[in-house]
Protein backbone atom coordinates (compact mmCIF):
# COMPACT_ATOMS: atom_id res chain seq x y z
CA UNK A 1 0.00 0.00 0.00
CA UNK A 2 2.90 2.36 0.76
CA UNK A 3 4.18 1.94 -2.80
CA UNK A 4 0.73 2.65 -4.11
CA UNK A 5 0.33 5.76 -1.96
CA UNK A 6 3.71 7.09 -3.14
CA UNK A 7 2.57 6.70 -6.70
CA UNK A 8 -0.65 8.54 -5.99
CA UNK A 9 1.21 11.43 -4.43
CA UNK A 10 3.03 12.09 -7.66
CA UNK A 11 0.01 12.08 -9.94
CA UNK A 12 -1.08 15.60 -9.06
CA UNK A 13 1.54 18.09 -10.31
CA UNK A 14 2.51 21.18 -8.39
CA UNK A 15 0.27 24.00 -9.62
CA UNK A 16 1.71 26.97 -11.37
CA UNK A 17 0.62 30.25 -9.82
CA UNK A 18 0.40 31.95 -13.18
CA UNK A 19 -0.98 29.18 -15.35
CA UNK A 20 -3.58 28.14 -12.77
CA UNK A 21 -5.40 31.44 -13.31
CA UNK A 22 -4.67 32.25 -16.89
CA UNK A 23 -7.16 34.18 -18.99
CA UNK A 24 -7.77 31.16 -21.18
CA UNK A 25 -8.74 28.93 -18.24
CA UNK A 26 -11.12 31.55 -16.86
CA UNK A 27 -12.96 31.70 -20.16
CA UNK A 28 -14.03 28.06 -19.72
CA UNK A 29 -15.32 28.50 -16.16
CA UNK A 30 -18.93 29.47 -15.38
CA UNK A 31 -17.73 31.04 -12.10
CA UNK A 32 -16.67 34.69 -12.06
CA UNK A 33 -13.06 35.42 -11.03
CA UNK A 34 -12.63 36.22 -7.33
CA UNK A 35 -12.30 39.80 -6.14
CA UNK A 36 -8.88 39.07 -4.77
CA UNK A 37 -7.66 37.54 -8.04
CA UNK A 38 -4.02 38.25 -8.86
CA UNK A 39 -1.70 36.60 -11.33
CA UNK A 40 1.39 36.72 -9.14
CA UNK A 41 0.13 34.82 -6.07
CA UNK A 42 -2.52 32.47 -4.75
CA UNK A 43 -4.46 34.33 -2.07
CA UNK A 44 -6.98 32.58 0.17
CA UNK A 45 -9.76 33.83 -2.08
CA UNK A 46 -8.00 32.54 -5.19
CA UNK A 47 -7.45 29.13 -3.59
CA UNK A 48 -11.14 28.96 -2.73
CA UNK A 49 -12.04 29.98 -6.28
CA UNK A 50 -9.81 27.26 -7.71
CA UNK A 51 -11.35 24.67 -5.37
CA UNK A 52 -14.91 25.67 -6.37
CA UNK A 53 -14.02 25.50 -10.05
CA UNK A 54 -12.79 21.95 -9.65
CA UNK A 55 -16.13 20.98 -8.07
CA UNK A 56 -17.57 21.32 -11.57
CA UNK A 57 -14.91 19.12 -13.20
CA UNK A 58 -15.31 15.50 -12.10
CA UNK A 59 -12.80 14.26 -14.67
CA UNK A 60 -10.06 16.20 -12.85
CA UNK A 61 -10.79 14.71 -9.41
CA UNK A 62 -8.75 11.85 -8.00
CA UNK A 63 -11.58 9.74 -6.57
CA UNK A 64 -9.35 6.69 -6.24
CA UNK A 65 -6.98 8.48 -3.87
CA UNK A 66 -9.90 10.05 -1.95
CA UNK A 67 -11.32 6.55 -1.46
CA UNK A 68 -7.91 5.40 -0.21
CA UNK A 69 -7.97 8.23 2.34
CA UNK A 70 -11.43 7.19 3.57
CA UNK A 71 -10.25 3.63 4.19
CA UNK A 72 -7.16 4.77 6.05
CA UNK A 73 -9.14 7.18 8.24
CA UNK A 74 -10.47 3.99 9.84
CA UNK A 75 -7.35 1.82 10.02
CA UNK A 76 -4.40 4.27 10.10
CA UNK A 77 -5.44 7.97 10.09
CA UNK A 78 -1.81 9.05 10.65
CA UNK A 79 -1.01 8.04 7.07
CA UNK A 80 -3.69 10.41 5.73
CA UNK A 81 -2.03 13.41 7.40
CA UNK A 82 1.35 12.50 5.97
CA UNK A 83 -0.16 13.44 2.62
CA UNK A 84 -1.18 16.85 3.99
CA UNK A 85 2.43 17.48 5.01
CA UNK A 86 3.57 16.41 1.55
CA UNK A 87 1.09 18.84 -0.03
CA UNK A 88 2.47 21.66 2.12
CA UNK A 89 5.98 20.95 0.85
CA UNK A 90 5.01 20.72 -2.81
CA UNK A 91 2.06 23.11 -3.13
CA UNK A 92 2.58 25.54 -0.23
CA UNK A 93 -0.75 24.70 1.40
CA UNK A 94 -2.06 22.11 3.85
CA UNK A 95 -5.65 22.23 2.62
CA UNK A 96 -6.87 19.94 -0.14
CA UNK A 97 -6.91 21.39 -3.64
CA UNK A 98 -8.91 18.42 -4.93
CA UNK A 99 -12.61 18.33 -3.88
CA UNK A 100 -12.91 14.58 -4.59
CA UNK A 101 -13.02 13.73 -0.86
CA UNK A 102 -15.86 16.19 -0.25
CA UNK A 103 -17.82 14.82 -3.21
CA UNK A 104 -17.44 11.22 -2.01
CA UNK A 105 -18.37 12.25 1.53
CA UNK A 106 -21.58 13.92 0.32
CA UNK A 107 -22.43 10.80 -1.69
CA UNK A 108 -21.89 8.64 1.39
CA UNK A 109 -24.07 11.02 3.41
CA UNK A 110 -26.89 10.76 0.90
CA UNK A 111 -26.73 6.96 0.60
CA UNK A 112 -26.48 6.27 4.34
CA UNK A 113 -29.19 8.84 5.07
CA UNK A 114 -31.51 7.03 2.66
CA UNK A 115 -30.86 3.83 4.60
CA UNK A 116 -31.47 5.66 7.86
CA UNK A 117 -34.72 7.12 6.50
CA UNK A 118 -35.84 3.63 5.45
CA UNK A 119 -35.15 2.22 8.92
CA UNK A 120 -37.08 5.12 10.48
CA UNK A 121 -39.99 4.58 8.08
CA UNK A 122 -39.91 8.11 6.67
CA UNK A 123 -41.92 9.16 3.64
CA UNK A 124 -40.28 10.30 0.41
CA UNK A 125 -40.57 14.00 1.27
CA UNK A 126 -39.39 13.37 4.82
CA UNK A 127 -36.43 11.39 3.47
CA UNK A 128 -35.43 14.28 1.20
CA UNK A 129 -35.75 16.70 4.10
CA UNK A 130 -33.69 14.37 6.28
CA UNK A 131 -30.90 14.18 3.68
CA UNK A 132 -30.92 17.98 3.41
CA UNK A 133 -30.50 18.34 7.18
CA UNK A 134 -27.73 15.75 7.39
CA UNK A 135 -25.67 17.16 4.49
CA UNK A 136 -26.10 20.90 4.90
CA UNK A 137 -26.71 21.24 8.65
CA UNK A 138 -25.09 18.30 10.45
CA UNK A 139 -22.03 18.11 8.21
CA UNK A 140 -21.38 21.39 6.38
CA UNK A 141 -22.92 24.04 8.67
CA UNK A 142 -21.69 22.35 11.86
CA UNK A 143 -18.33 21.86 10.13
CA UNK A 144 -18.07 25.56 9.34
CA UNK A 145 -18.65 26.40 13.01
CA UNK A 146 -16.19 23.78 14.32
CA UNK A 147 -13.54 24.60 11.70
CA UNK A 148 -13.83 28.32 12.44
CA UNK A 149 -13.43 27.64 16.16
CA UNK A 150 -10.27 25.56 15.71
CA UNK A 151 -8.96 28.00 13.09
CA UNK A 152 -9.21 30.90 15.55
CA UNK A 153 -7.86 28.93 18.52
CA UNK A 154 -4.94 27.39 16.63
CA UNK A 155 -3.84 30.69 15.09
CA UNK A 156 -4.28 32.73 18.26
CA UNK A 157 -3.18 30.33 21.00
CA UNK A 158 -1.42 27.27 19.57
CA UNK A 159 1.20 28.75 17.24
CA UNK A 160 4.70 28.73 18.70
CA UNK A 161 5.18 32.36 17.64
CA UNK A 162 3.51 34.96 15.42
CA UNK A 163 6.21 34.62 12.78
CA UNK A 164 4.95 31.16 11.82
CA UNK A 165 2.39 30.95 8.98
CA UNK A 166 -1.30 30.95 9.78
CA UNK A 167 -3.32 27.76 9.74
CA UNK A 168 -5.56 27.88 6.68
CA UNK A 169 -9.30 27.84 7.29
CA UNK A 170 -9.62 25.36 4.44
CA UNK A 171 -7.32 22.98 6.28
CA UNK A 172 -9.39 23.31 9.46
CA UNK A 173 -12.45 22.37 7.42
CA UNK A 174 -10.57 19.42 5.88
CA UNK A 175 -9.76 18.20 9.38
CA UNK A 176 -13.47 18.31 10.21
CA UNK A 177 -14.35 16.34 7.07
CA UNK A 178 -11.71 13.73 7.90
CA UNK A 179 -12.97 13.41 11.46
CA UNK A 180 -16.62 13.33 10.33
CA UNK A 181 -16.30 10.29 8.05
CA UNK A 182 -15.70 7.44 10.57
CA UNK A 183 -18.58 8.55 12.88
CA UNK A 184 -20.79 8.81 9.80
CA UNK A 185 -20.15 5.20 8.84
CA UNK A 186 -20.50 3.96 12.42
CA UNK A 187 -23.69 5.85 13.30
CA UNK A 188 -25.43 6.14 9.92
CA UNK A 189 -24.52 2.78 8.41
CA UNK A 190 -23.17 0.03 10.67
CA UNK A 191 -25.51 0.92 13.55
CA UNK A 192 -28.56 0.55 11.29
CA UNK A 193 -28.13 -3.24 11.16
CA UNK A 194 -28.67 -3.41 14.93
CA UNK A 195 -31.26 -0.70 15.50
CA UNK A 196 -34.71 -2.26 14.99
CA UNK A 197 -34.10 -5.65 16.58
CA UNK A 198 -31.70 -4.68 19.38
CA UNK A 199 -30.75 -1.01 19.99
CA UNK A 200 -34.37 0.24 19.95
CA UNK A 201 -35.33 -2.14 22.79
CA UNK A 202 -35.41 -1.26 26.50
CA UNK A 203 -32.77 -3.81 27.55
CA UNK A 204 -29.44 -2.94 29.16
CA UNK A 205 -27.55 -4.47 26.22
CA UNK A 206 -29.55 -2.17 23.91
CA UNK A 207 -28.45 1.08 25.52
CA UNK A 208 -24.93 -0.34 26.08
CA UNK A 209 -24.55 -1.05 22.35
CA UNK A 210 -26.20 2.19 21.24
CA UNK A 211 -24.10 4.31 23.57
CA UNK A 212 -20.98 2.37 22.59
CA UNK A 213 -21.52 3.31 18.96
CA UNK A 214 -21.65 6.97 19.98
CA UNK A 215 -18.56 6.54 22.16
CA UNK A 216 -16.60 5.11 19.23
CA UNK A 217 -17.90 7.76 16.84
CA UNK A 218 -17.07 10.70 19.08
CA UNK A 219 -13.75 9.13 20.02
CA UNK A 220 -12.83 8.85 16.34
CA UNK A 221 -13.80 12.47 15.77
CA UNK A 222 -11.67 13.81 18.63
CA UNK A 223 -8.65 11.64 17.83
CA UNK A 224 -8.60 12.44 14.10
CA UNK A 225 -9.06 16.13 14.90
CA UNK A 226 -6.07 15.91 17.25
CA UNK A 227 -3.96 14.25 14.55
CA UNK A 228 -4.90 17.01 12.12
CA UNK A 229 -3.41 19.75 14.29
CA UNK A 230 -0.68 17.69 15.90
CA UNK A 231 0.96 17.03 12.51
CA UNK A 232 1.65 20.76 12.02
CA UNK A 233 5.18 21.41 13.35
CA UNK A 234 4.66 25.00 14.50
CA UNK A 235 1.63 24.28 16.71
CA UNK A 236 2.07 23.63 20.43
CA UNK A 237 -0.12 22.09 23.14
CA UNK A 238 -2.26 20.24 20.59
CA UNK A 239 -2.65 17.40 23.11
CA UNK A 240 -5.19 19.59 24.89
CA UNK A 241 -7.67 18.41 22.25
CA UNK A 242 -7.43 14.91 23.74
CA UNK A 243 -8.86 16.18 27.03
CA UNK A 244 -12.27 15.63 25.44
CA UNK A 245 -11.72 11.84 25.37
CA UNK A 246 -11.94 11.13 29.13
CA UNK A 247 -14.87 13.56 29.36
CA UNK A 248 -16.71 11.65 26.63
CA UNK A 249 -15.96 8.33 28.32
CA UNK A 250 -17.24 9.64 31.66
CA UNK A 251 -20.47 10.80 30.02
CA UNK A 252 -20.76 7.40 28.36
CA UNK A 253 -20.60 5.66 31.72
CA UNK A 254 -23.08 8.06 33.32
CA UNK A 255 -25.75 7.86 30.60
CA UNK A 256 -25.44 4.08 30.39
CA UNK A 257 -25.81 3.65 34.14
CA UNK A 258 -28.82 5.98 34.41
CA UNK A 259 -30.58 4.15 31.57
CA UNK A 260 -30.39 6.72 28.75
CA UNK A 261 -30.00 5.37 25.22
CA UNK A 262 -28.30 8.10 23.17
CA UNK A 263 -29.18 6.43 19.87
CA UNK A 264 -32.93 6.42 20.59
CA UNK A 265 -32.78 10.07 21.69
CA UNK A 266 -31.05 11.15 18.50
CA UNK A 267 -33.41 9.07 16.36
CA UNK A 268 -36.33 10.87 18.01
CA UNK A 269 -34.58 14.16 17.33
CA UNK A 270 -34.14 13.22 13.68
CA UNK A 271 -37.84 12.38 13.42
CA UNK A 272 -38.80 15.65 15.12
CA UNK A 273 -36.85 17.66 12.51
CA UNK A 274 -38.63 16.15 9.53
CA UNK A 275 -42.20 15.81 10.91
Amino acid sequence: MSQYSNIKYTTSPTPSVVSGYSSASRLHSPLPPPIGYRKDCLSATSKSYKYLRRLLKFNQMDFEFAFWQMIYLFIAPQKVYRNFNYRKQTKSQFARDDPAFLVLLVICLCVTSLGFAYVLGLSIWQSISFIFYVVFVDCIFAGIIIASFFWVVSNRYLRTNNLEPDIEWGYAFDVHLNAFFPPLMLLHFIQLFFYNWLISQTWFISRFLGNSFWLMGMGYYVYITFLGYNCIPHLKNTRLILIALPIIFLLYLVVTIIGWNATISFVNFYKYRVY
